[in-house]
């Protein structure tokens, strides 16, 4: 199986190479030449493994280049009850009939992010060693919060790697902040941007393409790579977890094999369904994939008209994570929707750079209708679904969840689609306390942030994560903040040019 890039689809690497590299030379995003096939007999026997052999057996589909031996390396390592506080890593829960909750906030860091860059270390060092590369991996992040914190954990003190963090200032909850600055290690570093995730991202991806700062990085025998779901290793892992699910669904026997389900996902850079689509492609009995959005709705209004604006007002909220206009793997869909057309992803994507828009043909509207819906809600919509999902279910969600139960209400009214539904819970709810705490006690209080955990934690009678708990007794080791015009020069700073 090799790699394509979605600006230039004569490029063609390894797995391995893809991994190491993060992203094409010309900036775009590797994808793979074909999408591997999951039979129905294959789906069952999955669903009999633990699940780190169910992720070893989707990424041998994947990483061809790979031994089963490193493989295994890498699955085992990353998905143990060293790193999450579950057996069954990703757990499923029953919120009500036909709909189940797909928990994947047990890892270390108690957001789905996990999920991938518990293993990505794993993946970049190994794929370093099978292309030989002799030179010290320098990982860049841009965070809406939870990226940020997983990539830190799952790199902290990896030999041959350095990893730099940038987060919006007023983005990220403060547990997420938190989190980031008093990080351990002795290879990482954070620094918080006066602005927001795009422009993170755009500031992080502008360096990757520099020819300037990679002669200065190659100089000093160091090269970039990256932990943002732009880097396959870290999609791929995503998939994974769609694939068990649906498994583990039929031997649980709440589904037939072959049953269809819908997928319902939070998302603002588009990775997480992205992973879904590929799951569905590769023979995942899936009816609809199910957008949701905050009042950030960018992909909402794409999906419903075909036409990307990111010129409008962006808004801070309470499921920060979401906080994002530009949605980079929106960019490999669309390059698998166009049938793998280079030019015209390059002419839709230099559109989005210079006048912030661009809109797709009807063919491919048709197939994002077909595919998709779209749909999103405001912060007091997401409380309120908050309070309204404990009061039925005794079950506490955090808002991005809370975000993707409002639009699959809506989607059900809409549509009146009865088909058994899978929700990605992407976080715990003690990651977003404040908001949490005012939806379940409908009104705001000002105790502190550990209170409001500890206030959360005798209501859902849901334990307190180890690694939140501990955070208080932390010292603070990151404090930088810089314009975003700077982070080019913060990063040859940080590493010593």
């Amino acid at each position: 199986m090799f790699y394509n890039s979605t600006r230039n689809s004569g490029v063609k690497v390894s797995s391995a190479e893809a991994i190491t590299q993060g992203i094409s030379v010309e900036g775009g995003l590797f994808v793979p030449e074909s999408i591997p096939q999951l039979t129905f007999d294959e789906l069952k026997a999955i669903g009999d493994m633990k699940y780190a052999d169910r992720a070893a057996y989707v990424f041998s589909k994947f990483l061809t280049d790979f031994t089963e031996a490193e493989i295994h390396y890498c699955t085992d390592n990353a998905y143990s009850d060293k790193n999450f506080e579950t057996e069954s890593i990703a757990e499923i829960a029953h919120l009500f009939d036909g709909t189940y909750m797909l928990e994947l906030w047990h890892g270390p860091t108690c957001a789905f992010k996990d999920m991938a860059l518990q293993i990505l270390p794993y993946f970049l060092t190994t794929s370093a060693k099978k292309i030989k590369l002799d030179k010290k991996i320098v990982i860049l992040v841009a965070t809406s919060g939870d990226t940020g914190k997983a990539a830190l954990e799952g790199f902290k003190d990896v030999e041959g790697t350095s990893i730099l963090v940038f987060y919006p200032e007023d983005g990220v909850s403060p547990m997420q902040k938190r989190q980031m600055k008093t990080q351990e290690g002795d290879n990482v570093g954070v620094c918080a941007i006066k602005g927001n995730f795009d422009d993170c991202q755009n500031g992080v991806k502008a360096i990757f393409t520099d020819n300037e700062v990679k002669a200065a990085l190659d100089s000093k025998g160091m090269i970039f790579s990256s932990a943002n779901s732009i880097n396959w290793g870290r999609l791929v892992p995503q998939v994974v977890y769609y694939v068990s699910a649906y498994a583990e669904l039929v031997k649980g026997e709440e589904i037939e094999m072959g049953e269809k389900i819908n997928i319902v996902v939070p998302t603002g850079n588009f990775g997480n369904i992205l992973a879904a689509y590929y799951a569905k492609h590769m023979g995942v009995p899936v009816n609809k994939l199910i957008c949701a959005s905050n009042i950030n709705n960018v992909l909402t209004d794409f999906i419903n008209t075909g036409v990307y604006d990111r010129n409008r007002q962006f808004y801070a909220t309470v499921s920060p994570s979401m906080d994002i206009l530009i949605s980079s793997n929106l960019e490999r869909l669309l390059y698998l929707m166009t049938d793998r057309n280079d030019a015209v992803i390059n002419e839709w994507f230099g559109k989005l750079a210079s006048e912030g828009k661009y809109e797709v043909t009807a063919d491919v509207k048709a197939k994002l209708n077909e595919e998709f819906f779209g749909g999103f809600c405001d912060d007091e919509q997401t409380k309120e679904t908050i309070s309204s999902i404990y009061e039925k279910y005794s079950y506490t969600c955090d808002t991005h969840t809370a975000v993707a139960v409002k639009v699959y209400n809506d989607y059900k009214a809409a549509t009146g689609d009865t088909t058994k539904t899978v929700i990605a819970s992407t976080a715990s709810p003690y990651k977003f306390s404040a908001a949490v705490l005012e939806a379940l006690e409908k009104g705001n209080s000002d105790i502190d942030e550990y209170a409001k955990v500890d206030r959360i934690a005798e209501l859902s009678d849901i334990p307190v994560p180890a690694a939140l708990a501990d955070l208080k007794n932390k010292p603070e080791r990151f404090t930088d903040v810089i314009e975003k015009a700077d982070q080019k020069d913060y990063v040859l700073r940080t590493l010593g040019f």
